[in-house]
């Protein structure tokens, strides 16, 4: 796989998941009445969502700022370890499969955009 495809290949993936974090971080700050339904159905505090809003941002931060790829690990760990977990709650709940499918589909566009950026570290001359 040359150089170009690599690259198209990581942006395109992570700039879908990191959307999606801060999007998800965004709206953990909103009132939300069927937001607040469905904390209470998994058994989850505001404040918790509000904790992991503020890591969401955090970790965006970290993946893209050009450097630091132990700090990027963290961040990608950190999203997987999000994702999981919310996904498992959702299923722990009861909640249709239909209901947390998605995430399954989060969870493969975050493992795509980090097999891409090692690979993009393995190419010569590349820039973490």
């Amino acid at each position: 796989m040359n150089k170009t495809t690599i690259n198209i290949i990581y942006w395109v993936s992570t700039g879908l998941i990191l959307g999606m974090m801060l999007f998800s971080a965004a709206t953990s700050f909103m009132e939300n009445p069927e937001g607040a339904k469905m904390l209470d159905a998994i058994g989850y505090r505001p404040y918790v969502l509000h904790l992991l809003a503020v890591a969401k941002v955090l970790g965006v931060i970290a993946i893209l700022t050009p450097g630091f790829p132990r700090l990027k690990e963290w961040a990608y760990a950190g999203f997987m370890f999000d994702l999981i977990g919310a996904t498992y709650s959702f299923y722990a709940s009861g909640f249709a499969f239909k209901d947390w499918a998605f995430m399954l589909v989060l969870i493969a566009v975050l493992a795509c955009s980090y097999i891409f950026y090692h690979k993009r570290l393995n190419t010569a001359g590349s820039v973490a």
